[in-house]
C-alpha cells in the first residue's frame, strides 16, 4: 500500500513551544504540573507523564515549590492570578496566536464595544478568551447562532484559532448583516490551522482512503477530519495505530495521512508504519 503524507501536518508552533517550555523546565529538575492537559494528545501526555508531569485541575492543587505550567490554550486572568499566588513558579505557554486573540478581546471591552468570537463555548481555548471581555463577549459556534445575538456595539469579530475559515467568513458576514454599527472582522485562525487544511484538503482528492491522527476532543483534528471527508469520503479520525482496521482499506492502494496540530512526530511514524505493512 502506497502511503502519502500531506505537506503540512503535526505539531504546530504553539503546541511545540508548550512542549518544549515544559521539557525545559522538567530538565531544570523542578516539579511540573499542568492546568489541565497540556495539549490536546492522550499518547504525547502519558510520554510527559513517565517524566514526572502531572495535570491538575484547580490552582489550589499546585504547591508552593511547584512549577506550574498554562497550557497552549491559555486561561483567564483571574485562573493566572490564582497560580501566580499558589504556585512556587509560573511558565506560561499560551500559543501566541491565542494570545492575540486574548489581546484584542480586552481591548474591545475595554472601549466599551461588544465581542463575537466565532468558536465552541465549552473549549478551554473560547472560556479563556471570555475571562478576557467577560460583560462583553459572546461565543457562538456558526451563523446559525448570530440571531440569538443581542444588539451589538461597534462589535468585533475573531474566531478561535482551530476553527475552519468558512465558518468564520460566514458567520462573520451574518453579523455585519445584523447591526448597522461599524463591524471590526479579525481573522484569528492559525496560519497552521489552515495550512493543515489546505494540503489535507489537497491530498484528500487524489487517494483511495485517509487518515486523520489526532484527539476526537482536539477541535482541529475533528476540523481536519471534516476537510478530508468533504474529498474522499472514507476517511478516518484515529488516535493510534491500533485504531486502524485493515477491513477499512480492501481494495485500497494509495493512502493519505496527516495529522493534528497536538499530535507528535513519533506518533505519526507508528501510524505509517502499521500502514504500509498492510
Amino acid at each position: 500500500m502506497k502511503v502519502l503524507l500531506a505537506d503540512e501536518y503535526g505539531f504546530c508552533f504553539g503546541v511545540e513551544r508548550a512542549v518544549d517550555m515544559v521539557e525545559e523546565a522538567v530538565g531544570q529538575g523542578e516539579t511540573v504540573r499542568t492546568l489541565g492537559p497540556l495539549i490536546h494528545n492522550a499518547e504525547e501526555m502519558k510520554r510527559l507523564g513517565s517524566k514526572g508531569v502531572q495535570t491538575i485541575s484547580e490552582p489550589v492543587q499546585i504547591g508552593r515549590g511547584e512549577t506550574a505550567v498554562i497550557r497552549a490554550h491559555g486561561v483567564t486572568p483571574q485562573v493566572q492570578q490564582e497560580l501566580q499566588t499558589t504556585a512556587g513558579k509560573v511558565v506560561d505557554a499560551t500559543c501566541p496566536f491565542v494570545t492575540r486573540v486574548q489581546r484584542l478581546a480586552s481591548r474591545a471591552a475595554a472601549q466599551d464595544r461588544h465581542v463575537v468570537v466565532v468558536g465552541s463555548p465549552d473549549h478551554p481555548e473560547m472560556i479563556g478568551v471570555k475571562g478576557y471581555a467577560p460583560e462583553h463577549s459572546f461565543i457562538i459556534r456558526d451563523e446559525s447562532e448570530v440571531a440569538t445575538l443581542p444588539k451589538l456595539n461597534r462589535p468585533l469579530v475573531v474566531s478561535q484559532t482551530t476553527i475552519k475559515a468558512k465558518t468564520f467568513f460566514d458567520t462573520a458576514e451574518a453579523v455585519r448583516s445584523k447591526t448597522d454599527d461599524e463591524v471590526e472582522i479579525v481573522n484569528t485562525i492559525c496560519s497552521a490551522t489552515k495550512d493543515r487544511q489546505e494540503a489535507a484538503r489537497a491530498l484528500a482528492g487524489m487517494v483511495d482512503a485517509f487518515y486523520v491522527i489526532g484527539a476526537t476532543h482536539s477541535s482541529n483534528s475533528v476540523k481536519l477530519h471534516g476537510v478530508c471527508k468533504e474529498q474522499c469520503d472514507r476517511s478516518f479520525l484515529i488516535e493510534t495505530e491500533e485504531d486502524i482496521d485493515p477491513a477499512d482499506l480492501a481494495g485500497v492502494e494509495t493512502v493519505g495521512v496527516t495529522a493534528g496540530a497536538s499530535t507528535p512526530e513519533w506518533l505519526i511514524k507508528r501510524v505509517v508504519d502499521r500502514l504500509e505493512s498492510l
